[in-house]
């Protein structure tokens, strides 16, 4: 367990640098593969004008360069804070073996970071939703995904 502690205090370390530096919010990230740190992040929201730019999204693309694929089987990422829904999801689709977390989302929101608004907004109806949330044209678009099916080029992930 001391090896997974020095790789959480590396995000720490990262999150601290993004408050001292104004670079994005309070967060960090790292992906770990063979107890070797091969991407950070932190968050660059404000720096980039990115509102996806969270610190495991960054570490995540950093992370999936740095190997060459879309996917980060058998690493572990670490994350400053329980990840929102966004990186969550970010976090399943590159399937890593483990999240590791420090901070609750209890924790972000007591300092303004509340998530919880959208982990309920998935839950109700799309014509509930507090952003309007409208289907169109699913009679065109569901051919593209038909062709994805008969595709033989095709990369499944």
């Amino acid at each position: 367990m001391e090896e997974q502690k020095e790789f959480m205090r590396e995000a720490i370390r990262i999150s601290r640098e993004n408050v001292a530096t104004g670079n994005g919010g309070p967060f960090g990230a790292v992906v770990v593969k063979n107890s070797k740190i091969i991407a950070s992040g932190g968050n660059e929201v404000t720096s980039s004008n990115d509102p996806t730019a969270h610190a495991e999204v960054v570490a995540i693309r950093r992370a999936c360069e740095e190997l060459g694929t879309f996917q980060l089987e058998d690493c572990e990422i670490y994350c400053t804070c329980e990840p929102c829904p966004m990186c969550l999801g970010a976090i399943y689709w590159a399937r890593p073996s483990k999240i590791y977390f420090a901070n609750t989302k209890k924790d972000a929101a007591d300092i303004n970071f509340d998530d919880d608004f959208i982990y309920q907004e998935i839950e109700i109806p799309n014509s509930e939703r507090s952003l309007p949330t409208i289907q169109l044209l699913r009679d065109e678009a569901i051919e593209v995904f038909q062709e994805w099916t008969n595709s033989t080029t095709k990369i499944e992930y």
